[in-house]
């Protein structure tokens, strides 16, 4: 037997109006500080939708084609302009987006802070109109967060039963034909992992409690990411790994890529913060993105100079924590524009991790490579006061 699922939802008392009288507070998109990508990029996918006159996979909201434009960026013929969601390999966005349109879950995988969970996010908005049907991994996740949980009260009173069951997002997107979505996959431990092969595989999620199973509709597929510095925590098994079409996103491949990366993200979290423009601090910018890069890559842009990098992984993500925290210190201890002296704390706990290994590779960056850097006087200065 096949049984459906409804979104579960909770009665609010007569004549209260929606978000009181139940400690909950209704805002808007606008009020909220980070909003999910649907409701903070709603009028582009509807600019996208009105104009999307291609092919869609059923109950796709927009094209396969109108996805990519979506996360890529690009205007429209009537003059709207859509914002790059992310910013890498054309090729990489259309595989992650076919494979959605096919009966293979995709995987994404990457270093830390190369926006897995940012293009999950986006790629589950575009698609369902929703990004919210999430499972977050942790190595205390437990297999109901996957398959189903119960209402114990209900449970309890009146045994198994359909009212007793508490559907999870994934059971949730199978019977309304959405996108999953399930972050840090190998966090999860690798029993749990391996509730998904039945439901990838077989599309059926069977609940033997009640003599019935949910069956995935046309529309329903899976995202998850993982992290590939995770290995040999709860690496996948070869039955799930084969269930995945995999795709891995790269770290940007130059630096004027990654300081257009971090400049619209931080621009984008400033906005909501009231934080100053990211524009009066694009040379710093330049300067994190430049230390990160060398740190990370173990050389200096030049090629000249062979480094130590440290234990961090000293991401895209981190260089956007670190530019804008200095913004916040910029606006609200400064003169509201972005110096060394307001990134320079930030960088130091980005890369020295260990205590003791971590700032002596540090030390040596700083008088080796910034301390005889045209142009750089005042970052040397700056992380040496911090460093002290």
């Amino acid at each position: 037997m096949t049984v459906s699922v409804e979104p579960t939802s909770v009665p609010m008392p007569a004549g209260e109006p929606a978000g009181q009288g139940t400690g909950a507070t209704a805002h808007t998109p606008a009020e909220v500080l980070r909003p999910h990508a649907e409701d903070a990029f709603a009028a582009e996918l509807a600019a996208l939708a009105a104009q999307d006159d291609r092919p869609r996979p059923a109950r796709w909201r927009l094209s396969p084609w109108a996805v990519a434009t979506y996360l890529l960026g690009g205007t429209l013929p009537d003059g709207t302009v859509i914002t790059p969601k992310y910013v890498g390999p054309r090729r990489i966005v259309e595989v992650a987006v076919t494979t959605l349109a096919t009966d293979r879950a995709l995987l994404l995988l990457g270093v830390p802070g190369t926006a897995k969970t940012w293009v999950s996010e986006h790629l589950a908005a575009a698609v369902s109109g929703d990004s919210t049907l999430l499972v977050q991994g942790t190595a205390g996740t437990p297999e109901e967060a996957i398959r189903y949980g119960w209402n114990y009260a209900q449970l309890l009173a009146h045994g198994p039963s359909r009212d007793a069951l508490v559907p999870s997002p994934v059971m949730r997107a199978m019977a309304e034909g959405m996108t999953a979505r399930v972050e840090e996959l190998t966090r999860i431990p690798a029993d749990v992992q391996d509730t998904l092969i039945t439901i990838l595989s077989e599309k059926t999620l069977p609940i033997p409690e009640l003599g019935q199973e949910v069956q995935a509709v046309r529309g329903f597929n899976l995202i998850a990411t993982a992290n590939d510095r995770d290995r040999g925590v709860n690496e996948l098994s070869s039955a799930l790994r084969r269930r995945f079409n995999t795709v891995v996103l790269p770290l940007p491949e130059t630096a004027d890529a990654e300081v257009d990366i971090v400049s619209r993200r931080v621009d984008q979290l400033g906005r909501s913060l009231d934080l100053p423009a990211v524009p009066d601090g694009i040379d710093e910018i330049r300067r994190v993105v430049t230390v990160f890069r060398e740190l990370r890559d173990g050389i200096t842009a030049d090629g000249r100079t062979k480094l130590k990098s440290p234990s961090g992984t000293l991401s895209t993500a981190e260089a956007i924590s670190v530019v804008t925290g200095g913004l916040a210190l910029a606006a609200h201890f400064g003169d509201g524009v972005l110096r060394a002296s307001e990134v320079a704390a930030g960088i130091l706990g980005a890369v020295v991790r260990d205590p003791v290994a971590d700032r002596v590779i540090w030390q040596e960056y700083l008088e080796a490579v910034v301390r005889e850097r045209d142009g750089w006087k005042d970052f040397y200065r700056a992380c040496r006061e911090v460093s002290v």
